[in-house]
């Protein structure tokens, strides 16, 4: 009997269910072996959590089990992953040991607080699951004041969605009535609101947040936060409730194993290729340069993009097929307003002969179609 190949995926978020998905619905398991690992089993549409935020849902109706791939005959091992060692193709988490003969590293990015001094002690981390209900209660109890919102490193996950936080807290603050009596400020280290969208677009979301009397502070680095208190690079300012997204780092393990170099992220091509053979890396924990200055976003769409990708060259070579495919580099992020409605940001970041986006108008039926997009992705893969 013929070895079956091993895929294994290291993390359970969109690259990698998009992967392990794409191979199982075109090899059965007597052709390929696909393992998932990762040290949490569950996974949520990133956008969930603004709804959690803003009451609308619960974190328990917001996740899909990982422990559900069973049914696929995909394996899952709950553990954390130690080392990765290309040379030997193996895996060592907690417990064991795991050969593969093809590797797909999609580990995400991990979000770093402790980069900013004083951040941990006090604000609130915008994007950390653990966060999201006290930060709903803050925003239930807060009668007058100041709303920092601070981007505090680029890159960072899901470009828009500080923009949609700051749209949905002011919607929730309308509802209470206190809105009047609350400023919300957003401090952003770029020069404008999107970067990665241009400058048409970034124009356009800066109009959205000014409607809504959110004040966009541009080119404000963080040094450090003290009680009440943002101190930037060339000005300070106070706070009562900061929301920050913190600098995103790739996991220590990327490091350690000689894929990437300290706290950067695993820089691929448009085939997701490492610089070690049948090891591939998508989503989060990649930089992908489009321009000498920019880089496919951090989005789960891009990483589900990249994911597919890789699966379909892995099935190519296990049925010894020429046809080599490249990740397209479409996509879209949806951007939801606070009044019931959801544009949606188009991107196409290897159109010729630069990268096109396009900001669509916001209505009913995108706010339908974004919560379509949960939907899906937790049936469709679990």
């Amino acid at each position: 009997m013929t070895n079956i190949p091993h895929v294994v995926i290291l993390g359970g978020g969109f690259g990698g269910l998009a992967s392990a998905n794409e191979l199982r619905n075109s090899l059965s398991s007597s052709q390929l072996k696909i393992t998932i690992i990762d040290k949490k089993d569950w996974f949520m549409v990133g956008f969930a959590k603004l709804w959690i935020i803003n009451g609308t849902r619960t974190f328990e109706n917001s996740v899909g089990s990982l422990n559900n791939l069973g049914k696929k005959e995909i394996t899952f091992i709950k553990e954390e992953i130690l080392s990765i060692d290309p040379k030997t193709k193996n895996i060592k988490t907690n417990s064991q040991t795991i050969s593969y003969d093809y590797l797909i590293i999609s580990m995400g990015a991990v979000l770093a607080p402790e980069k900013i001094p004083g951040l941990k002690e006090h604000g609130f981390n915008l994007y950390d699951h653990d966060h999201l209900s006290q930060i709903h209660e803050k925003l239930m109890s807060i009668k007058s004041g100041k709303i920092a919102i601070s981007i505090m490193g680029m890159p960072y996950k899901c470009p828009p969605a500080p923009f949609e936080a700051s749209l949905l807290i002011d919607a929730m603050l309308r509802k209470r009535g206190v809105r009047d009596s609350i400023q919300i400020d957003f401090y952003s280290p770029a020069p404008i609101t999107l970067p990665a969208a241009g400058p048409d677009v970034s124009k356009k979301i800066l109009e959205l947040v000014n409607s809504e009397q959110i004040v966009f502070h541009n080119s404000s680095k963080i040094k450090s936060v003290e009680p009440h208190k943002l101190i930037f690079e060339n000005s300070q300012t106070d706070f009562d409730l900061l929301l920050a997204i913190p600098p995103h780092i790739a996991p220590k393990v990327i490091y350690d194993s000689g894929l990437a170099k300290e706290s950067g992220f695993i820089l691929i091509n448009r085939d997701c290729k490492t610089k070690f053979e049948n090891v591939f890396a998508i989503g989060d924990v990649t930089s992908l340069p489009v321009t000498e200055s920019m880089a496919v976003p951090k989005a789960g769409i891009f990483a589900e993009g990249e994911g597919i990708t890789v699966a379909k060259n892995i099935i190519s070579k296990i049925l010894s097929k020429e046809e080599e495919v490249y990740f397209d580099g479409k996509g879209g992020c949806f951007l939801e307003s606070g009044r019931d409605t959801a544009s949606v940001i188009e991107v196409n970041m290897f159109s010729n002969p630069k990268p096109t986006t396009n900001l669509t108008e916001s209505n009913e039926d995108n706010l339908v179609k974004k919560q379509q997009f949960e939907k899906e992705r937790l049936s469709n893969w679990l």
